[in-house]
């Protein structure tokens, strides 16, 4: 017992000190995260300011006309940016009412009904809508749906709301060749599923089991422990996981020029072709110059703003419901 006693002093006699950390190499590693955090900033201004510049001709030639206008005549060189902003913000809008209850069922069911020899593929095929390019949405939404919604969908409906007040002129299409901004939300609701449906599942899953266990305990059905203990727990995640699902209908390009229509007219019915932001610029921005090229990159500005007021309204909720 002495011999092990005497080897283990001699030991920590000869063990090597620990050194103390380098202030050299703290500093170096302070100073790299604040340069990334500076770069991201300093990009984004970079890229704030050179569309504010663009597109300033424009603003200063139609000043707030250009947002209430709806010309956008290049041989007069006369533009408005509300048809664009209207369509925008009508298929991103239509896309949440599609897209948002289909992913929390998804989300729910992967999380509490799915048996667990399924739950891995079926998520996996979930995730694999976002690995789609956006350009393949627009194909098979132009080519393949487009057809069929307007002899199942635009056709039936139109014929049936026809001369009815209000319903008549919001499901009318005067042309129904299966483009228009519903055909848009349809297939960016398809898009945003798989983001905010992967979160979502992933803010239930991190629940601890012993509340829902303890919910169940007490009698409570699948429906009232996912209404009452799920939701309200993973309610911040579930808000930023559809302002992400927002950001991502408002700032879609390709797959929207494919089946909008991209149409300058402003329409009450969901069914007639329109045109967003981001599919004009996409249609135009080739072969434009002078005042049309400035009022693009005004339309560029206008959808920053937009994308902006989404995340500001995003942090507010978010404040009151983790104030709640």
């Amino acid at each position: 017992m002495s011999a092990l006693t005497q080897s283990l002093a001699s030991a920590e006699t000869r063990a090597t000190p620990r050194k103390g950390p380098s202030r050299g190499l703290d500093a170096l590693f302070r100073a790299s995260s604040y340069g990334a955090a500076l770069v991201v900033l300093l990009v984004l201004a970079g890229i704030l300011g050179s569309i504010i510049y663009g597109g300033w001709p424009a603003f200063r030639e139609f000043g707030f006309g250009f947002l209430t206008s709806s010309a956008w005549n290049i041989g007069t060189e006369q533009y408005g940016a509300l048809v664009a902003v209207i369509g925008t913000v009508a298929s991103a809008i239509l896309a949440l009412l599609i897209g948002v209850p289909v992913s929390l069922g998804i989300a729910i069911f992967l999380t509490q009904l799915c048996p667990g020899w399924a739950r891995k593929p079926v998520a996996m095929t979930i995730e694999l809508l976002a690995a789609v390019p956006s350009i393949i949405y627009g194909m098979w939404g132009l080519f393949v749906f487009a057809p069929l919604f307007a002899r199942f969908v635009q056709i039936p409906v139109s014929n049936l709301v026809e001369g009815m007040p209000i319903i008549g002129t919001l499901l009318y299409a005067r042309v129904p060749s299966g483009v228009g901004i519903f055909t848009a939300g349809i297939i960016l609701a398809i898009m945003i599923v798989p983001f905010i449906a992967s979160i979502a599942r992933d803010m239930l899953d991190q629940i601890p089991t012993v509340l829902r266990e303890s919910a169940y305990g007490i009698g409570c059905t699948t429906w009232e422990v996912v209404r009452h203990v799920l939701v309200p727990q993973a309610a911040v995640s579930i808000i930023g996981a559809i302002m992400l699902g927002l950001g991502r209908a408002l700032g879609e390009t390709m797959a929207v020029t494919f089946v909008v229509g991209n149409a300058n007219r402003l329409s009450a019915s969901i069914f007639d072709p329109s045109s967003t932001i981001a599919s004009r610029i996409a249609n135009e921005f080739n072969e434009a110059d002078g005042l049309q090229l400035n009022a693009l990159m005004a339309l560029g500005c206008i959808l920053f703003v937009i994308t902006f007021i989404v995340l500001i309204i995003a942090r507010l909720l978010t404040r009151r419901v983790r104030a709640a």
